[in-house]
């Protein structure tokens, strides 16, 4: 059996005393590109922050790598999960080589400067992401798919071999959504890194992820592989709208609105 990198037995968390994640079950297990899905509000952001560390859990644990993560130190968790949030505006003008650097704060004591280990990870990081081009930048200037590259690029620096990512190409046209996650896909597959992702685009997550966790009032109401959580009757329950699924040459399914559907058999 694979193991796994990391996992959530029981979870319940929320804010001001409001429950948003109850009760969830989940395991990552390592080399995995795992995605998790689900509609507006069903707790698929509260739920990676809790995984991530960052919102303590009213109930239940998190365990990275077996170990409760709320017994590791912060710098011990940093060095082996990086965490991609939402695409934000970039903070002031830092240069991209600046903001990739930020990646090796972990590996780093206090004022202590970066030696040829932490500046020949950035530069692999850059290289693996192709922002290298873009190092004397400002952030300010970049497009909203450089600056993602970025961020994942900082993430990389990390050298973590988790990566948790929040809707990663959200905001994003067509063809830079699939340029991330191919880019996602290829950590995944030639650089082993394990990997979850939060995207609401039922087809990209369909396409890319080995395996769908989907969320429902904060409980885990689907999941397997594509083709078994993205059914017609679970997707149209989930989401409350009628859909058609088709599988595509590659056997993942393909999910249109029924009303998208309907429009287009009228033309």
């Amino acid at each position: 059996m694979t193991e796994a990198i990391l996992e959530a037995r029981g979870l319940r968390c929320g804010y001001d005393g409001r429950e948003v994640v109850r009760g969830v079950e989940l395991a990552l297990q390592r080399g995995e590109f795992l995605g998790l899905i689900g509609p507006n509000g069903s707790g698929k952001t509260t739920l990676l922050k809790a995984l991530a560390g960052r919102l303590a859990p009213i109930s239940g644990e998190v365990l990275l790598e077996g170990v409760p993560m709320r017994s590791r130190p912060r710098r011990e968790v940093a060095r082996l999960m990086a965490v991609v949030p939402q695409l934000s505006s970039p903070p002031f003008e830092f240069s991209v080589g600046e903001i990739v650097a930020m990646g090796r704060t972990p590996h780093l004591s206090r004022l202590q400067p970066e030696g040829p280990a932490d500046r020949a990870a950035v530069e692999r990081a850059m290289d693996l992401t192709d922002t290298g081009q873009l190092v004397e930048r400002a952030v300010t200037e970049l497009s909203g798919g450089e600056f993602q590259r970025v961020v994942i690029a900082r993430a990389l620096a990390q050298e973590a071999p988790l990566m948790l990512l929040d809707e990663p190409a959200a905001h994003l046209d067509i063809g830079h959504q699939v340029e991330i996650f191919d880019l996602l896909l290829r950590l995944n597959r030639t650089e082993q890194h394990s990997i979850l992702c939060v995207s609401h685009d039922l087809n990209l997550a369909a396409r890319y992820c080995d395996r769908l966790v989907a969320l429902r009032d904060g409980r885990v109401f689907a999941e397997g592989a594509p083709g078994e959580v993205l059914t017609e009757e679970r997707v149209s329950e989930l989401y409350g709208c009628p859909v058609r699924v088709e599988i595509g040459p590659e056997g993942r399914p393909n999910v249109t609105p029924l009303s998208a559907v309907l429009a287009g058999e009228r033309q």
